[in-house]
Formats: C-alpha cells, sequence, structure tokens
C-alpha cells in the first residue's frame, strides 16, 4: 500500500472526485443540468482529497462562507462532499483530510468551521458541536389560523422567483446579523440553494413561489418563500411548504404565516428548521394547531482556533474565567487560559492558575454562539464546574437577545 497524501484537488480530478462522492452516498444525478451545477460549485470551493498513489481515495470541500456571529461576522469554511472510498474506510482517510482542512485554517486565519452532519455520531470526535438546533413546525390550516397578534395590514405581494436574488437579497443581509449563525448568500446562492425549479428533496412540490410583505414602493417589511403540492385526490388537501419566513416584527411574521395558512386547496402548512425561538411558537393561539414536531441539530461548529473565536464575537456581560479546554486534534488550542470579558473587550491568555471550569472543545463550540448554556453541560456531566457560580457567568457573557438559527443546509 503507498502511503496516503494529503492535498489539493485538481480542477482535472473534480469529475472523478464527484463519482466518489456519488458512489458514497450511492447517488448520481440523471440529469446534466444537476450534475454541472454541482461541478460548477465544487470549483469555488476550497479542495482536499485523499490520494493513495495515483487514486483518488478521499474528497472533501469547504465552502467560502461568511457567518454572522455575537457583533460580527467571520470567514468560515462550510464543509461539504465528505467521502471515503468504500475500499479505505478505518485507514485515517477522514482523519487526514480534516487535518489537512485545520492546517489551513490556521494558516488563513480563519477560527471556525462548520457543517451538517449527514452522520452526527462522527463529527464530535473532531471537535464539532452542535451550535444551532431547528425546529420543525406543521400547521393545521383547515381552518382560520389563530393568532394572539394583529397581522400587519401592510399589502401583501408575489416576487417573481427571478427577481428574487435581487429584491430579497439586500433584505436578507440587512436582517442577517440580527441572529448568530446565519450564512452570507450571494446570487449564485440565492438561485442554486433556494431558488430552484424543483426540490431537489421532494420532486412533487412545486415551483418556488414568493410572498413580500410591503407595497412595491415601499421598503421590503418581510418575506415568505414556499412551494406547494397539490393531491390528486381531491377529497385530500395540498400542503404548503415553507423554505424560510423573515419579518421585521411579530406583526409581520404574522401576517406572512396568516397568508401561508390561506391558500386555497391547502390543508396543511409545513416549516422544517425554523429557530427554536421563533416567534409563532408564542403568539399562537392554539398550540394543537401550530405543532412543533421536531427539534434537531443544525449547524455544526469547529473552533479551530479558541482564541481567534472568542475575541472575534461580542459579549453581553463581564466575566472573570480560567477554562481549561482539551482538544486532541489541534494542540494549540489545549491548556489552561484566563478568560477576561465585557461587553466590549475580550483577552484570552494562557496560565497555570486553577481552572473555573473544564471542558472539551466541542462543548465550548455549543455555546459559542449562544445556542447551548454551560449550565446545562455541567448538569449532563459534560463539563466541570470547579468554581461555583462560574457556568451562570459564562452563560450570562455568552447570551444573545435571539438563540442562534440558519436554515442554509450545504
Amino acid at each position: 500500500m503507498n502511503e496516503l497524501q494529503f492535498r489539493d484537488v485538481p480542477e482535472s480530478d473534480v469529475d472523478r472526485a464527484l463519482e466518489l462522492w456519488w458512489l458514497v452516498f450511492h447517488d448520481r444525478p440523471d440529469e446534466k443540468e444537476k450534475r454541472e451545477y454541482h461541478r460548477a460549485m465544487v470549483l469555488r470551493c476550497d479542495r482536499v482529497g485523499a490520494y493513495d498513489g495515483d487514486a483518488l481515495v478521499g474528497f472533501l470541500v469547504a465552502h467560502r462562507f461568511t457567518l454572522s456571529i455575537p457583533g460580527g461576522e467571520l470567514p468560515c469554511p462550510g464543509l461539504t462532499f465528505v467521502s471515503v472510498a468504500p475500499t479505505h474506510r478505518r485507514r485515517g482517510v477522514l482523519s487526514g483530510m480534516i487535518a489537512e482542512l485545520f492546517r489551513r485554517c490556521a494558516d488563513h486565519a480563519r477560527p471556525v468551521v462548520a457543517l451538517w452532519a449527514s452522520e452526527a455520531a462522527i463529527y464530535g470526535r473532531f471537535g464539532f458541536g452542535a451550535g444551532t438546533y431547528g425546529t420543525s413546525v406543521e400547521i393545521d390550516s383547515t381552518r382560520p389560523l389563530a393568532l394572539r397578534v394583529d397581522p400587519d395590514r401592510r399589502p401583501l405581494r408575489l416576487i417573481d422567483a427571478d427577481d428574487a436574488p435581487a429584491e430579497l437579497g439586500p433584505y436578507y443581509e440587512a436582517t442577517r446579523t440580527r441572529r448568530a449563525g446565519r450564512i452570507a448568500r450571494d446570487s449564485v446562492r440565492w438561485r442554486g440553494e433556494w431558488l430552484p425549479e424543483t426540490d431537489e428533496d421532494d420532486e412533487e412540490l412545486g415551483p418556488p413561489r414568493i410572498v413580500g410583505l410591503g407595497a412595491i414602493d415601499e421598503p421590503l417589511a418581510g418575506y415568505a418563500i414556499y412551494r406547494t403540492r397539490r393531491e390528486d385526490d381531491r377529497a385530500k388537501s395540498g400542503t404548503v411548504q415553507v423554505a424560510e419566513l423573515e419579518a421585521d416584527t411579530a406583526a409581520g411574521e404574522a401576517a406572512l404565516w396568516n397568508y401561508l395558512a390561506g391558500i386555497d386547496l391547502t390543508g396543511t402548512v409545513r416549516a422544517w428548521g425554523l429557530a427554536p425561538d421563533d416567534p409563532l411558537l408564542l403568539f399562537a393561539a392554539d398550540r394543537d394547531q401550530v405543532k412543533a414536531v421536531a427539534e434537531f441539530p443544525a449547524l455544526w461548529l469547529r473552533l479551530v482556533d479558541v482564541r481567534g473565536a472568542l475575541t472575534a464575537r461580542s459579549w453581553e456581560a463581564e466575566a472573570f474565567l480560567v477554562l481549561e479546554v482539551r482538544d486532541d486534534r489541534v494542540p494549540a488550542n489545549a491548556g489552561r487560559f484566563r478568560l477576561a470579558v465585557s461587553p466590549h473587550t475580550c483577552t484570552y491568555e494562557a496560565t497555570a492558575a486553577a481552572p473555573d471550569l473544564s471542558l472539551d472543545v466541542r462543548d465550548l463550540a455549543a455555546c459559542y454562539l449562544g445556542g447551548t448554556e454551560v449550565r446545562r453541560l455541567v448538569l449532563a456531566g459534560l463539563v466541570t464546574e470547579h468554581t461555583p457560580g462560574a457556568a451562570a457567568a459564562l452563560d450570562a457573557a455568552l447570551r444573545t437577545a435571539e438563540l442562534p438559527h440558519t436554515a442554509d443546509e450545504f
């Protein structure tokens, strides 16, 4: 056997890299357009391959994303297309590719990496923690939607999918930093991921529809992207599948949900991956009509450079703590560090002092955006609190007005 080498995947190897990905995930798109879209997407990304001699036996790509964090944003590679040839399982292929990615992140000052886990059990051992959660909701729309707030009375208008990136893009970017965990989108991502003619996961759904809140000569105050499914059996009602809903206010959000629940010939509204603190779950007057049917880990984060990540975000309150961090993959992160934060400053320096909290880097990643409380990890036995009140102090400093959230799966 040759010694494995981990290096760039040149454009000349992209086609066989995609063949490896399709092999591993038991798929191969029949549509030429979809194959070309995958190829073009991979060419826009950073690529790492594992080579056994001349054979490509492992592959991953990293989107060049920008991620909102509390108080700002960071460059954040988005890891995807992770593939290991079935002939080379358990030979260190995945470990080597991820180590190479982490090395590149350190070289280019990219302190965090993100992914969506196809198998959640895999990535914890690489230091990834669930940084955001999604909540799936189902609405019985066979009757009027009961709400505890009055919907915004501004007019609603349909937006053509071809015009949507230009109309929705500036609004999305202006509101993106309200919540941590959200990815900047360019026109290519809008069209390829949010507005394709056919839904890749459910081909029975119709084309994308967009409804905007506010008259055409007014600033956009919210929007919803959705698709519908018609039932051939007239005795059954159709479905509205909501991809994304954004609004400036609770009243604006209520207007959009009211519209979606009132679409003719439909009886169910489904929304995948809302924020766990989405206002709908509070202002719905009948929680038997509006049900949260699932909650799941969404965006997984890895702090490749703990100091760089912590000093880049804002903090809600003062905290002066010694953290003992375990990190088997990135030795520079491991050790004891004195964290001193206020709403305007953050320092993080090595120390020999006794720790207030001991935790693994994956658990620090889970807390980083404010989506998981440290005290819950203490109760779960995952974080050790040496100094009473230390977890509460760190939670107060990490707290954000809204929970982190992303619906950008990749």
